[in-house]
């Protein structure tokens, strides 16, 4: 590996770990750029997924303060989110991606149109989101950790919209939910990847510090931001990547 390739890297996984932090889908960051270094499309993104995955753990720590009084709900989730994680890993090892890849810019679209409009759509439920909550949020994350097991990049843009949407908690507070799951999604696909996927050592030892760095950084700036300034940099965020993803 060059020495350029490697301040690439290091760039990449700074800004992909602030920004997984403080929106989700860091990973549209260093996963185009492992693809632009030459590495095939499968190998990049199982590497990729390593990667950031000690980013999330870094933001989802940084997040604490957010996280009080949500123990039981968090606990409850992660065995829907690690079966979830199993079978979209599964899909990325054993079917090709060129389906999803068609698929993932309309996903982002989805995401931005939900965080946009959540009141709205809020109200349009009444009271039958909240009283579903459980069920709700149940089916939310298998999804997600499906969707990040498969391909993982902006899984946190559709974590973080779909949670507003059935949970009646502070965009903060759903921002730091989102952080711990993705950890439990990056720790699956970490000991699924290292088993059975194609994965570039040599990459993923240059970004995981950037990452860890990135991710520490970005869950202070979120906890800073306003909840609207936050909410529509999401919105921003989501509908710049899934354009990038149907120009290219």
């Amino acid at each position: 590996m060059e020495l350029w390739q490697v301040f690439a890297l290091l760039g990449g996984g700074l800004a992909a770990g602030t920004v997984n932090a403080v929106a989700g889908g860091g990973s549209l960051i260093t996963f185009p750029l492992l693809v632009g270094l030459g590495l095939p499309g499968v190998a990049a993104n199982v590497s990729n997924a390593l990667s950031v995955a000690p980013g999330y753990a870094a933001s989802a720590v940084a997040s604490r303060p957010d996280l009080g009084g949500q123990k039981r709900r968090i606990w409850s989730i992660v065995p829907t989110i690690v079966v979830g994680t199993l079978c979209g890993s599964s899909l990325l090892l054993f079917t090709p991606r060129s389906v999803f890849d068609v698929v993932v810019p309309f996903l982002l679209l989805l995401a931005a149109a939900m965080m946009a409009f959540q009141d709205r759509l809020k109200a349009l439920a009444g009271s039958r989101v909240t009283a579903g909550s459980t069920t709700y949020v149940q089916v939310t994350v298998f999804l997600c950790g499906l969707y990040g097991g498969y391909f993982n990049a902006a899984m946190g843009l559709l974590l973080i919209a779909a949670l507003s949407l059935v949970l009646d908690e502070s965009l903060r507070r759903i921002s730091a939910l989102k952080n711990v799951f993705s950890a439990v999604v990056g720790t699956t696909t970490v000991l699924t990847y290292s088993i059975f996927g194609p994965v570039n050592w040599a990459v993923v030892a240059v970004l995981v510090p950037a990452t860890i760095v990135g991710g520490v950084i970005g869950a202070r700036i979120a906890r800073k931001l306003p909840s609207e300034v936050l909410r529509w940099t999401i919105v921003v965020f989501a509908l710049a990547v899934a354009i990038v993803l149907f120009v290219t």
